[in-house]
């Protein structure tokens, strides 16, 4: 919900890697030099969809934002929007484009990019011949009269119309809280997918009933009805026995729970919402899903995922194994996970956590906070690292949580740090998505503009100073060492405390999901009975 000038950028925000920091709070004390960073590089990004759309497709530039707006679904009313944003700043990007000036250029031109003073100009494409000056000047004499540049300065906000006001508000509350937006028993289940849903969460089997929901122990074997939503409730007409005991007594349910960041709820920008080779009708089906679970993939991760990949990969997450070696683990998963999360935020939405001591079943708590501890966008970046005393206090601070809340019986794994140093090594010299047709932008040349507006999702690694890359890694090994100290040395009296190094070969979740299994879960049979959701992936 945003102004016009936001609402352009609302499109492009979605195709930005660094997008999952705007509404995090790792970044919330840290405001970028340049104010309009992120609404920079949309802006740029979406200019350059524009023009290539137009190369590829050989028609005009007209032609190529309708076609970018006919691609988008209408959900959310995407479509309609992007309509109207062409219609409002449409003519003075086609006259800026049809003057070759590229979408530094343009985004300058409209004012969505600045250059403060001061400050080095931060560009992705290449600059122009002649001075930037008289190229900008020039630029702007094209549109001097444009009733845009005036409106596009604009801070107004559609959230603040009466009708919208309520709904904008409850939704900016379930995403900064991390609880379901649509949650009519206020259990923190929900029967909607996205927005906080099951997505991240067991689905809800009844949202009337705060006293039903998934990871809770039976009420009287659930005779009656299905008190913890893994569909197996009733008695066996055979022999008088709830389904409930005879399935599920002696198996040792388990939940499955992540403290995570931007990692673990799986946080994904297709490539094909940038690149105008390969842009079609569907390659946005699945943006309203993405807007609405905050550009991240949940129910396609490896600890929480119950989806298969619509790229044909099928992730055997630490979920699914629970729930294949004992069906009562049914729908008991939690992804409390949060784009730009770290050890020194993750108290400003831990309470979303559900787990009643007395109620409900042990769980497995996976805490991975893997990047944001090193990970931030400013120049300087190494005094804005976590370090270790800082971090063994917010640790410290987490567990006695976990153990005043985690029923008796529960297990924490603390998750080390990568070695982020593949990020550059490996990535670098390839082109990005928006330089293969032109082949003129490479990872290297994005990172450099995500780093001049200091907007970068990591500076430390996404950086061609080799020092500072390497000091990125050993403040993270540092840190990795600290959550091993605290796991060999800490006791607690509802959980036992354990630590894993990260792997980088995609094993690392899965080797947790290995060592929990042969803690002896004992497989349930199939069976016959009420088990009406039992088969369900959700």
């Amino acid at each position: 919900m945003k102004s016009p000038r936001k609402l352009l950028m609302a499109a492009p925000l979605l195709f930005l890697l660094p997008l999952h920091a705007l509404a995090s709070p790792a970044y919330d004390d840290q405001p970028a030099r340049h104010s309009n960073g992120h609404s920079c590089v949309g802006c740029v990004l979406v200019v350059s969809v524009i023009e290539q759309l137009a190369q590829v497709h050989n028609s005009t530039v007209q032609a190529s934002m309708e076609r970018l707006c006919s691609y988008l679904p209408g959900k959310l009313l995407l479509k309609t929007t992007c309509y109207l944003v062409v219609d409002m700043f449409g003519p003075d990007i086609i006259k800026l484009l049809s003057m070759d000036k590229n979408a530094d250029v343009v985004c300058h031109t409209l004012k969505f990019c600045k250059q403060d003073p001061g400050q080095p100009l931060c560009h992705l494409y290449p600059l122009p011949k002649e001075t930037w000056k008289f190229t900008l000047e020039k630029a702007r004499q094209i549109v001097k009269k444009s009733p845009t540049l005036k409106y596009s300065r604009s801070d107004s906000n559609i959230c603040s119309l009466p009708f919208l006001a309520k709904i904008c508000e409850m939704i900016k509350s379930a995403i900064k809280n991390s609880v379901p937006f649509k949650d009519v028993d206020s259990d923190k289940y929900s029967v909607f997918p996205t927005l906080r849903g099951y997505h991240w969460r067991g689905r809800d089997c009844n949202d009337s009933n705060g006293m039903a929901y998934p990871g809770r122990r039976p009420d009287n074997w659930d005779i009656h009805q299905d008190s913890n939503c893994n569909g197996i409730w009733g008695v066996d007409p055979k022999d008088g026995i709830p389904y409930e005991k005879k399935f599920c007594e002696g198996s040792q349910p388990r939940g499955i729970i992540l403290l995570g960041d931007s990692a673990g709820a799986h946080f994904h920008i297709s490539p094909e919402w940038i690149t105008a080779s390969q842009m079609s009708l569907k390659s946005f089906v699945n943006l309203p899903t993405a807007i609405t679970d905050e550009l991240n993939w949940p129910q396609l991760s490896g600890i929480t995922g119950f989806l298969n990949s619509t790229s044909g990969i099928t992730e055997d997450s630490i979920y699914l194994r629970l729930r294949k070696r004992n069906r009562c683990n049914h729908r008991d998963y939690q992804n409390i996970s949060k784009n730009g999360a770290s050890s020194q935020n993750l108290e400003k939405f831990i309470e979303s956590l559900s787990r009643n001591q007395l109620l409900d079943h042990p769980a497995i708590v996976i805490y991975a906070m893997i990047g944001n501890d090193v990970c931030n966008g400013k120049s300087d970046s190494v005094p804005k690292m976590t370090t270790p005393e800082k971090l063994y206090s917010k640790v410290m601070q987490t567990l006695k949580y976990l153990n005043s809340h985690l029923p008796n019986g529960s297990h924490v794994i603390l998750y080390g740090l990568p070695d982020g140093t593949f990020l550059w090594d490996n990535l670098h010299n390839k082109y990005h998505p928006l330089g293969q047709l032109n082949k003129d932008v490479t990872y290297a040349h994005f990172y450099s503009f995500l780093n001049c507006l200091q907007v970068s999702p990591c500076q430390g690694w996404m950086s061609s100073n080799e020092t500072l890359r390497t000091l990125t890694s050993q403040r993270a090994e540092q840190l990795s060492n600290t959550l091993k100290k605290i796991a060999t040395r800490k006791k607690f009296t509802n959980f036992n405390l354990f630590y894993m190094d990260f792997d980088f070969q995609g094993s690392g979740f899965a080797a947790v999901g290995r060592c929990l299994l042969e803690e002896g879960a004992a497989p349930v049979a199939p069976g016959s009975g009420k088990r009406e959701s039992i088969q369900l992936s959700d």
